[in-house]
């Protein structure tokens, strides 16, 4: 069964390659492997590019306790086989060398409704995460240096982590967005949201993301099923655009983090958000940046883990204080790689 799905996941990517209009970039890349992660390279909607999905508690659950060689937290000698590596980038563009971080809260179903503060919680956290401890294990990892690279070593341009990385927000709020988007809305959301902040060229969005943020009870299909969120690129009259789609987190309850690890019912929120960020800014157009064999990405490697090394916990920045997840880092533990919640 599981050989079938992964086939049938090859094949569908296969023919996005042939399609796409990123494909003449991607196309150089080795196929993605499905079998063994659970998070990773989905195809969401026919003629879409693949979007990199963020697995929910009760999948990421169940994939460890049938394969628990990828449960994190156990030492291992030093070894790459584990590492993420470098997979030559889209358009020579891998990471996000200086990153900036938009906000874009989609729809009037905002207007006088967010229950729990998701809005407010998530413009705080990225205003305070530029800069942090947490964030900066994305700097390990770098462009500009051969496919397979699994350590820069000062080679290349490593992915940036600068104070002040939240741009801003855009309240989309005149009309009424898709009751349960697609992704190609949601992509054409990102566009209109590169245009609102006048990042109308490909150098624009070089080293750009946008999130985009529904209202409760808008959320895409999947949501709290299939996924948490996901991010993806979309190719554009302004460039290659990269965004995130996230639902109103709070709405899948346990399922996306509602007092996961104990860390209170809106610690989902930031959680997801963060392993979104992350990801974004160490794979800017999937899959030209860093993932492991598996295709798992920094985030996807340390998802919902509950206890041990790298275990979820709150984090202080200057804005408050949030829960986030840790990130995979190939140089911890001399090398051997595992999950952190600060580099170096």
């Amino acid at each position: 069964m599981i050989r079938k799905y992964a086939l049938a996941c090859f094949l569908a990517v296969l023919g996005f390659l042939l399609v796409s209009p990123l494909s003449h970039t991607q196309e150089q890349n080795k196929p993605m492997v499905f079998e063994g992660t659970v998070g990773g390279l989905r195809i969401i909607e026919e003629g879409q590019p693949p979007v990199m999905i963020h697995a929910t508690v009760e999948d990421m659950t169940r994939f460890r306790e049938a394969n628990p060689h990828a449960r994190p937290g156990q030492v291992q000698a030093a070894s790459t086989a584990n590492d993420l590596s470098y997979h030559g980038g889209i358009g020579g563009i891998g990471v996000e060398t200086a990153p900036r971080i938009y906000l874009v809260l989609w729809g009037s179903q905002w207007n006088n409704n967010d229950p729990s503060g998701e809005a407010a919680i998530l413009e705080n956290f990225y205003r305070g995460v530029g800069g942090s401890s947490w964030a900066n294990s994305v700097t390990q990892y770098c462009q500009g240096v051969p496919s397979g690279t699994v350590s820069c070593n000062g080679a290349g341009t490593p992915a940036g982590n600068p104070t002040g990385i939240f741009a801003g927000v855009f309240a989309d709020n005149a009309s009424p967005a898709p009751s349960h988007p697609r992704q190609s809305q949601l992509a054409a959301e990102a566009v209109r949201a590169a245009q609102q902040f006048n990042n109308t060229t490909s150098s624009s969005n070089a080293s750009v993301q946008y999130v985009i943020a529904t209202a409760t009870g808008h959320s895409s299909r999947g949501f709290g099923t299939q996924y948490c969120a996901y991010h993806s690129a979309t190719s554009s009259t302004v460039g290659n655009v990269a965004y995130t789609n996230l639902p109103y987190i709070t709405d899948a309850g346990a399922s996306c983090g509602a007092n996961f690890n104990g860390l209170g019912p809106h610690a989902g929120i930031t959680i997801v958000g963060g392993h979104e960020m992350a990801e974004t800014m160490t794979d800017q157009f999937p899959n030209g940046g860093w993932l492991d064999s598996s295709g798992a990405e920094n985030g996807d490697k340390c998802a919902w883990i509950s206890s041990g090394q790298g275990a979820a916990a709150d984090i202080a920045l200057s804005t408050g204080t949030f829960a986030v997840q840790s990130l995979w880092s190939n140089a911890f533990n001399s090398g051997s790689g595992g999950c952190v919640l600060s580099y170096p």
